[in-house]
C-alpha cells in the first residue's frame, strides 16, 4: 500500500509523532502520516507541523492489527513507531514489519519490550537482513552516543549513565511509565548478566555536570542502555539512571507510582490498564506546549572506567523531544540510503559519530565535554 512513501510514522497525531514528520519534511523524505484516526492526523499535521503544505506525505487511517499494518506497510522500507505503551502494542506492528520486509524503530523506554525484541524478535529480523531498533530517543540514544565517545578509549569495561531533562512528559509517556512500572521489573548489568534494580530503593541523589544542586534521580525503568551493551564485548557492567531538572516533580513520581501499584495489584490486566490510564490521565491530561530551548534543556552524563583508566563525557542539549523526532527521521533517511552497520542499537547501526553531527546540525546539543585519564 505504501508503493509511493517509503517511510510509515505510525502515531503521527501524537506529541513525537509529529516531530518526526517535521524532521521528515526537512530532510526531503517523502512519508505517510499513519494512525487510528484519520481526522485527529488531519489536525495534528495541519496544525502541529510547521511547514506540512511543502512536505510530500500522504495520510493513512490504520486498524491496529498484524493483518492491517502488514498492509498498509507493504511496499514500504521503514516504520517509525511512536504507538505506546509498547509492550502493549509494540507486538503487533513489529510482527507486520517484519512480514512487509520493512525496518523497524520506536521510540521506547521500556526495557521489558527492548528484551523482547531483542531475545524474541531479533533473530527473524536479522535472518531477513532487517533492523530491528527499539529506543532510539534522546533519552537513549544521546547517552550511548555519550557512552560510545567515551569508549573510544580502549580498556574501559563500565559504564555509569545518567540522563536528565527539563520540562513535562507527555500523556502518552506519563502512561507508559505508570504501565511499565505496574508490570516489569527494572534491570541494570553487572559482568555480562541483568540485574534486577531494588524496586524499594527509591530516589537516589546524583552529580550533574555544571551545577551545584544534586538531582534526584530513578532508574526508569532500567532503560536501554544494559540491553543493548549486553551484547558488546567492550561493556560487562552498565548502569543508568535519570529524571527531570524539577525536584517537586521527581519527589512526587515515586509516591504517584507506588500509589497506582498498590491500588492495582489485585486487578486483571483489563482493569489495570484502565485504572493506569485514568490514573496517567490525573497526572498529564494535556500535550505540554512546543519546546522552548531556553527551558526544555537535557543533559546527558557518562562515566566509563576499566582497571587503568577512566572517561567522562558530558553532552548539553536541549529540546529532549526534537532530539527524538530528529534522531528518527535521520535514521529512516539512512536506511534509505545504505543498510544498517550492524543489526543493533542506533549507534550501533548508524554510528555515534554521525548521528551526533546531525544533532549538532540542527542546534540541539552542544560540542560534548570529554575528560580522560589513562593508566
Amino acid at each position: 500500500m505504501s508503493d509511493n512513501k517509503p517511510v510509515v510514522v505510525y502515531g503521527a497525531s501524537g506529541y513525537t509523532g509529529r516531530l518526526v514528520c517535521e524532521y521528515l519534511r526537512e530532510l526531503g523524505v517523502p512519508f505517510v502520516a499513519a494512525g487510528r484516526s484519520k481526522d485527529k492526523l488531519v489536525a495534528s499535521m495541519a496544525a502541529n507541523v510547521p511547514g506540512i503544505e511543502t512536505a510530500d506525505y500522504e495520510i493513512a487511517e490504520v486498524e491496529h492489527s498484524v493483518e492491517a499494518l502488514t498492509e498498509l506497510l507493504t511496499g514500504a522500507r521503514v516504520v517509525l513507531n511512536t504507538v505506546g505503551p509498547f509492550s502493549k502494542y509494540g507486538p503487533e506492528v513489529v510482527e507486520a514489519a517484519l512480514a512487509a520486509g520493512v525496518h523497524y524503530t520506536d521510540t521506547t523506554g521500556e526495557q521489558d519490550w527492548l528484551i523482547t525484541c531483542d531475545e524474541t524478535y531479533g533473530p527473524d529480523y536479522a535472518e531477513k537482513g532487517l533492523l530491528l531498533a527499539p529506543g532510539i530517543a534522546q533519552m537513549y540514544t544521546t547517552g550511548e552516543i555519550a557512552a560510545e565517545i567515551c569508549l573510544e578509549q580502549p580498556g574501559l569495561d563500565t559504564l555509569d549513565i545518567a540522563v536528565f531533562w527539563g520540562g513535562s512528559p507527555t500523556i502518552a509517556s506519563t502512561r507508559t511509565i505508570l504501565v511499565n512500572a505496574a508490570t516489569s521489573k527494572a534491570h541494570y548489568l553487572e559482568q555480562n548478566a541483568y540485574v534486577e534494580f531494588d524496586p524499594n530503593a527509591g530516589l537516589v541523589p546524583l552529580v550533574v555536570p555544571g551545577q551545584h544542586e544534586l538531582a534526584l534521580s530513578l532508574p526508569w525503568g532500567g532503560t536501554s542502555h544494559p540491553v543493548w551493551y549486553r551484547r558488546d564485548p567492550k561493556v560487562a557492567t552498565c548502569k543508568a539512571q535519570g529524571g527531570v531538572f524539577n525536584a517537586a516533580l521527581m519527589n512526587g513520581v515515586p509516591q504517584i507510582v507506588a500509589g497506582a501499584l498498590e491500588a492495582t495489584k489485585d486487578m486483571d490486566p483489563e482493569q489495570r490498564d484502565e485504572a493506569l490510564t485514568a490514573t496517567a490521565a490525573q497526572v498529564m491530561n494535556q500535550m505540554p506546549p512546543r519546546e522552548n530551548p531556553r527551558l526544555n534543556k537535557s543533559l546527558d552524563s557518562v562515566h566509563a572506567s576499566g582497571p587503568l583508566g577512566r572517561a567522562h563525557c558530558v553532552i548539553h542539549g536541549n529540546q529532549n523531544y526534537k532530539q527524538t523526532g530528529l534522531l528518527q527521521a535521520y535514521v529512516a533517511y539512512s536506511l534509505l540510503q545504505q543498510p544498517p552497520r550492524r543489526h543493533r542499537s542506533g549507534c550501533q547501526a548508524f554510528g555515534h559519530r554521525e548521528l551526533l553531527g546531525q544533532l549538532q546540525a540542527f542546534g540541539l546539543v552542544a560540542e560534548p565535554v570529554v575528560t580522560r585519564q589513562r593508566g
